[in-house]
Order: C-alpha cells, then structure tokens, then sequence
C-alpha cells in the first residue's frame, strides 16, 4: 500500500510572497524558491543597456570633436605661417631715432667755416666711426649755414640700414641731403658720406574746368562773411557763435591778426550747403620777438581759406572752415 504525498503542488500564493515562478515566498511550512534557469525580464535589465550605449555614443561624440578640433587648428596655424614668415626684416630699424640723429647730424654737416674747423671736427666725431675722416670730406675752405631742415622721407633698406633724406635750406637754397644710418642694439652710426640731392621740382598746377558762379549768393555772403573774419580774428568766441551752424565749435586766431578785407570770393551755384573760396587780407601787427606789440606800420597778408556755409531760415551760417587747397580764380 503506498501512502500518496499530502503537499498540494500547485500553484498557488502562500501567505507572504508570489507565486513559485516570480520571487520566494513562504507558506506556512515551507518555502518555495524559483525555477533554475529562468531570466527576469523586468526593467532591472534595461537600464544597463541604455548606460551602455549613452557611454558609446558619448566617446563617438569626443572623438569626432576632437577631430574637428585638430583639423580646424592646423588650418590655423598654416593660415598664419605666411605673414610671420613674409614679415620684413627692416620692421625693426628704429626709424624715429634715425629721423632725429639724421637731423642733428646735419645741423653740424651742413654748418661750417674755416674759424670753427676744430669744433666741427670735434662734434662730427659723435656721428662718426673711429678712424672716420673728422672733417668727413670738408677741405676747410669756404663757408655754409644751414637755415633750416625737415625730414623728407626714410628709405628702410633693411634691419640694419636706412637712408634718412633732408629737405634743407643751405645758405638760402633750398636742397636734400641723403644721410646713409646703420642702427643696432649698441646705437646709431652715421655709414657714409651724405649724399647732396636736388630740390624738389616744381609742378605745374593742371587746368581746370571754369566753374558756375551764383551771383547773388556771392554778394550776400560778400556783405557777411567780413564781420565772421573779424570774429574769428579776434577769437571772442560768443561773438563767432553768431555765425556758426548749430552744433559747430571753432576756435579764432586770438588777435594774431586783425581783418581788412575779403580780396576774392567764390561761390559755387547749388542748394543750402555750399563749398565757397575767400581770398582774406589780413593785417599782422609788428612784434617784438617776445611777442610784445611793437610800433611801426603792420605787414598785411592775403590769405586763401574753404568754408563750408549752410542756409538756415534764410541766413547763412559758417560750419566749417580750413586751408583752401586753391585761391579764387587760379586755373
């Protein structure tokens, strides 16, 4: 007689868990434990799969950046090989200095006479190599005096060496002189004899095409441009107010002169902005060297000036007002 199993083995939920498939439970007797051999399918598993391929695509996304990075970075730095190396070697000659030292040098250059022989000797000798000639060419005969100079132009020939040329007044005559400069850390050196050069030519102005005239315009600026001079003469500047544009500042000539005349005047036809021309005649009064009104009858000069005047509520006023680059009537 065999006695059968009295344990129900169904499936069936115990008293404090889920059924044998899913997690333990526990009856009152026993205890249940899952099937071997199965996988839970619950979200446990998925999460791990999402941080595996946000991991992949944050390397694939640093790689192709680093990637642009360094494509875009030599591009760089090729574009800016060109200029370092197209950089010229003269950029670094101390052009200002040597525009300086080439003036002062040239006050004792272009001076000489046979009684200051020795201190011209002595003073060129700082310009100078050792062993240079002292006189730098001078036999010791005849004299020079130099009126005045500017620099003309720099020729930068390389790092070492430039070319300084002066726009003289020797002896009355106007002339350039081409001082030969070598500079380096240590200093400066006058390299070479100057060069006596030409004066600047004189050029033909070229002809221009006569220009309209308006007449009436003319006259009425004619009859009020005078007491604008002698304003601006003057330098009262609540006076020049009058006759400026709004939103216009001009400072005068502080009593430098005193106004004569308008000699020539020239007004262009067009609307209420025009570009006019007047010739002033001025009358300069004799000073005293330290600037001290002196006696005596005053110089007068013509002067040409461009103005630019507006018509506001029918009157003109003066905007602007500088050298004219021609007189009224010249070709």
């Amino acid at each position: 007689m065999v006695r059968r199993s009295t344990v129900d083995r169904s499936p069936h939920l115990g008293e404090h868990g889920l059924d044998y498939e899913g997690t333990e439970y526990s009856g009152r007797d026993q205890i249940r434990r899952p099937r071997s051999g199965r996988t839970w399918g619950g979200s446990g598993g998925r999460w791990l799969v999402w941080l595996f391929r946000g991991v992949a695509w944050a390397v694939l996304l640093l790689i192709g950046y680093r990637g642009i990075v360094a494509i875009l970075s030599d591009e760089s730095h090729t574009g800016q090989a060109a200029p370092a190396a197209s950089t010229p070697a003269a950029s670094g000659f101390p052009v200002t200095l040597a525009d300086a030292y080439a003036m002062q040098f040239g006050q004792v250059y272009l001076n000489y006479n046979p009684g200051d022989a020795a201190q011209r000797a002595a003073n060129l000798g700082a310009f100078l190599p050792s062993g240079s000639d002292p006189q730098l060419g001078w036999n010791g005969r005849g004299t020079s005096q130099l009126q005045s100079e500017v620099v003309a132009a720099t020729d930068v020939q390389d790092a070492h060496h430039a070319v300084v040329t002066l726009l003289a007044r020797v002896n009355g005559q106007l002339m350039q002189l081409g001082v030969p400069v070598y500079g380096s850390s240590d200093g400066l050196v006058i390299s070479g004899a100057p060069a006596w050069l030409p004066a600047p030519a004189r050029a033909a102005l070229p002809s221009a095409a006569p220009a309209g005239s308006d007449s009436a315009t003319q006259a009425v600026l004619t009859n009020q441009l005078p007491a604008f001079f002698q304003a601006y003469a003057s330098g009262n500047a609540v006076t020049l107010g009058r006759f400026l544009a709004p939103g216009t500042s001009l400072t005068g000539l502080n009593g430098a002169v005193n106004f004569q005349s308008i000699a020539t005047i020239s007004v262009p036809p067009g609307g209420d902005t025009r570009h006019i021309i007047a010739t002033v005649a001025w009358s300069v009064p004799a000073r005293s060297p330290a600037g001290q009104t002196k006696g005596g009858p005053p110089a007068q000069l013509q002067m040409s000036y461009a103005l630019t005047v507006v018509k506001q509520n029918g009157t003109w006023y003066v905007r602007d007002i500088s050298a004219a680059t021609e007189s009224p009537g010249s070709p």
